[in-house]
């Protein structure tokens, strides 16, 4: 099973002819040794496609998380291939696995995990200089731009642990962001978040997933958020019904 938007004839952005950006076939992982082995994900296949937001659900223990970490090369496999722009990514080079999740992967937590005694500027700029690809100069004005598009522009000298819970939750998404990633995961991005503020992350997700080139996936109990995807897939024990 390969959910797409090419099998939703109602989206008219489905289209056999563009390829996925982020997909993975019969993956398995398990967690845990012996007696207390959990099979976390079961044989789950699943295509990513650009302009498309993804929504996983499923009760608590289902395997949504894990998946998300395996997708996003946080985790290793124990079974199955994930694929970054069509090319399959090796299970145990980690120095390549961490080139393509800096280029091509960014990341949105429930938690933020924010560095709490840099300003908002700076945790942004952290994945680009990590990546190293541009001047310092040029750094900051991504930087800046993208803590502007997110709302917090009169704050990109605040600290973190000055900003409220849901401006931090935005800092991330804008981090997320930095180096152009084609695909955003988010895990309960929402999570410890009031409705206002879970109201504008979540409008705000949507909304990368509108871009050219550029998918959003997002792990989540939050139904109305689940609502506004493209896509819904629900997971019962390690794999999607």
């Amino acid at each position: 099973m390969n959910p797409g938007p090419d099998q939703v004839s109602s989206d008219p952005r489905a289209t056999p002819k563009r390829a996925p950006v982020l997909a993975c076939e019969n993956l398995e992982r398990r967690l845990g040794t012996g007696a207390a082995a959990v099979h976390a994900v079961r044989g789950v296949s699943m295509d990513v496609y650009p302009k498309t937001s993804y929504a996983i659900l499923g009760p608590s223990g289902c395997g949504k998380s894990t998946l998300l970490s395996a997708l996003g090369l946080l985790d290793h496999p124990d079974g199955g291939v994930v694929r970054v722009d069509g090319v399959e990514v090796p299970v145990r080079d980690e120095r390549k696995r961490a080139r393509i999740r800096l280029e091509r992967i960014g990341f949105v937590f429930q938690f933020h995990f924010l560095l709490a005694e840099f300003s908002a500027l700076e945790n942004v700029m952290l994945p680009m200089l990590r990546l190293g690809k541009l001047s310092r100069g040029k750094m900051t004005d991504r930087a800046a731009f993208l803590l502007e598009r997110v709302g917090l522009g009169e704050k990109l000298e605040r600290r973190a642990h000055r900003l409220s819970g849901g401006e931090q939750q935005r800092v991330a998404i804008a981090r997320a962001l930095a180096n152009e990633p084609a695909v955003v995961l988010a895990d309960e991005p929402t999570g410890n978040l009031d409705l206002v503020n879970a109201e504008a992350v979540g409008a705000l997700l949507i909304e990368l997933a509108r871009e050219p080139g550029r998918a959003v996936v997002i792990v989540t109990h939050n139904d109305d958020l689940a609502k506004r995807c493209d896509l819904r897939l629900t997971m019962r024990d390690g794999k999607f019904v």
